[in-house]
C-alpha cells in the first residue's frame, strides 16, 4: 500500500494536536478552540434550515419554471444528500492532506457557493449551487468533528461532542427564526447569512493551528506506517455506522414531522406549532446536557436510550390531542439528545489519529444520509398504513427491536470479555 500523499508541514501540525491538547479542555487556548469548532459545526445546520421559511415565496417566484414543485424542496434538502454521499471522501482527504488547511478553504468556499443564489436567476443553477454547499459542508463537518477528536480525549472529548449536539439543536431553532425574519425582505435575503463564514475562516486559520511537534513522539511518516500495519476496524465501524444511520432517522423524526402530526390533530396556528417544536428542541438540549455530565459511562445505557426514544414514538403514535403528542415528543427528544453524542463517541473510541478523518467521514455520511431518508421512509409508510401517526408507531416498534438487539449484543460482549 503506497504512503499517503501528505503535505508534511500540515500533517505534522495535525499529528501534533494531541501534544497541544492535554485533554482537560480547561485552558483558555483550548476553550477558544472549542468555541471555534462549535461555530464551524453550526455552518452545516445553517445550510439545512436557513432557507426553509422562504420556500413558499421561492416557489411563487419560480412558478413558471418546469418542475419547480420538485426542484424548490430539493434545493433545501440536496446539501444534506451531498454531505452524506461525500463525507467519506472528505474523511480520506482529511487524513491525507491535513485537517486545518482543508477546513479553512472549505469555510471560504462555503461563503461563495452559499451566497450564489443572490445572483443566480436559474432554478437549476441554484440547485447546483446548493449541492456545492453540501460538498463544503461535508469537509467542514468532518474536519470539525475530527479536530475535536484530535484536541481532546476521554471525558473532555465526550463533553465536547455533547456540546456539539447542543449547539446543533439550539442553532437549528435560531437559524429557522433568523431565516424567517430576514425572509421578510425577500426570498433571496437569507442567503446573505452564508457570508458569515468569511469572518470565521481567519480565526480558524490562526487559532486552530497546533504547536510544532508530533503526537506521542511519532512523526507523520511513522503514523502512515502504522496505518499500513494496523487493520482498519471496518467491521466495528460498519456496525456503528449502520446504527447511526438508523439513529439519524430517530433523531430527525420529531423536528421534521412534528408540524404535520399537529396539523393532523387540528393544530393549525404557526405560533402553537412553533411553541411545540421549541419545547421538543429544549428536551433535545436537556438530553445532550445530561450526556455531557455522564460522559463515556453512558455507553452502557445505549439500549435504554433507544427504548426511551421508542416509548416517545409510541406515545406520539396514539396521541389523540396536542398535549399528549408534545409529551411523547419530549420523551423522545430527551432520548435523542443523549443518542447522538453517544453514537459519535462510540465511533471515536474505535479510531486512532491517523485514520480519524476517514472514520469521522463515514460516521458523518451515515448520519446525514439517515437525515435525508427520514421523511421519505415515513412518507412511504404513512400511505399504506393510513396516516403519519401509524408510520411513527412502526418506527417505535423498529426502535424497540434495535434497542433489544443492542442490549443482547452488549451483553454477549460483556460475557465474552469477562471470560
Amino acid at each position: 500500500m503506497p504512503a499517503p500523499l501528505v503535505d508534511a508541514p500540515d500533517a505534522a501540525r495535525d499529528a501534533a494536536a494531541a501534544a497541544d491538547a492535554p485533554g482537560t479542555g480547561s485552558t483558555p487556548a483550548l476553550r477558544l478552540k472549542a468555541v471555534l469548532l462549535m461555530a464551524g459545526s453550526c455552518l452545516p445546520i445553517l445550510g439545512a434550515v436557513l432557507m426553509a421559511p422562504v420556500l413558499p415565496r421561492m416557489q411563487d417566484h419560480f412558478e413558471s419554471t418546469p418542475g419547480a414543485d420538485a426542484l424548490v424542496p430539493v434545493a433545501l434538502t440536496i446539501p444534506a444528500l451531498a454531505l452524506g454521499l461525500l463525507a467519506p471522501f472528505a474523511g480520506v482527504l482529511i487524513d491525507r492532506l491535513g485537517r486545518h488547511r482543508l477546513l479553512v478553504w472549505a469555510t471560504v468556499v462555503y461563503a461563495f457557493v452559499g451566497t450564489a443564489p443572490l445572483w443566480l436567476d436559474s432554478l437549476g443553477a441554484i440547485v447546483a449551487s446548493r449541492a456545492l454547499v453540501g460538498v463544503t459542508e461535508a469537509v467542514i463537518m468532518t474536519c470539525c468533528t475530527t479536530l475535536i477528536g484530535d484536541y481532546w480525549s476521554g471525558p473532555a472529548r465526550d463533553r465536547l461532542l455533547a456540546v456539539q449536539t447542543i449547539c446543533a439543536a439550539v442553532s437549528a431553532t435560531a437559524f429557522f427564526a433568523i431565516g424567517g425574519a430576514i425572509g421578510s425582505a425577500g426570498w433571496r435575503a437569507p442567503f446573505w447569512a452564508y457570508a458569515v463564514s468569511l469572518l470565521l475562516a481567519p480565526l480558524l486559520a490562526t487559532v486552530l493551528r497546533p504547536t510544532a511537534g508530533t503526537a506521542g513522539g511519532a512523526a507523520p511518516a511513522d503514523a502512515a506506517s502504522a496505518v499500513e500495519q494496523r487493520p482498519y476496524p471496518w467491521r466495528r465501524m460498519a456496525a456503528t455506522c449502520g446504527l447511526t444511520f438508523f439513529g439519524a432517522m430517530v433523531f430527525y423524526t420529531v423536528p421534521v414531522e412534528m408540524s404535520y402530526l399537529l396539523d393532523d390533530l387540528g393544530v393549525k396556528k404557526s405560533a402553537a406549532v412553533g411553541l411545540a417544536t421549541a419545547v421538543a428542541s429544549a428536551a433535545t438540549v436537556a438530553g445532550a446536557a445530561s450526556f455531557a455530565r455522564v460522559g463515556a459511562r453512558a455507553q452502557a445505557f445505549l439500549p435504554y436510550v433507544l427504548a426511551l426514544c421508542a416509548a416517545g414514538f409510541a406515545v406520539m403514535s396514539v396521541a389523540g390531542g396536542a398535549p399528549l403528542l408534545v409529551v411523547g415528543a419530549v420523551v423522545n427528544c430527551v432520548g435523542t439528545g443523549v443518542l447522538l453524542p453517544l453514537l459519535l463517541t462510540r465511533a471515536m473510541a474505535l479510531l486512532d489519529h491517523a485514520d480519524r478523518g476517514r472514520g469521522t467521514g463515514l460516521w458523518t455520511a451515515a448520519f446525514f444520509l439517515g437525515e435525508f431518508v427520514c421523511p421519505l421512509v415515513l412518507l412511504g409508510l404513512s400511505k399504506p398504513l393510513g396516516g403519519l401517526a401509524a408510520a411513527v408507531g412502526v418506527l417505535a416498534a423498529a426502535t424497540a427491536v434495535v434497542a433489544l438487539g443492542v442490549f443482547l449484543k452488549d451483553r454477549r460482549t460483556a460475557v465474552a470479555t469477562a471470560a
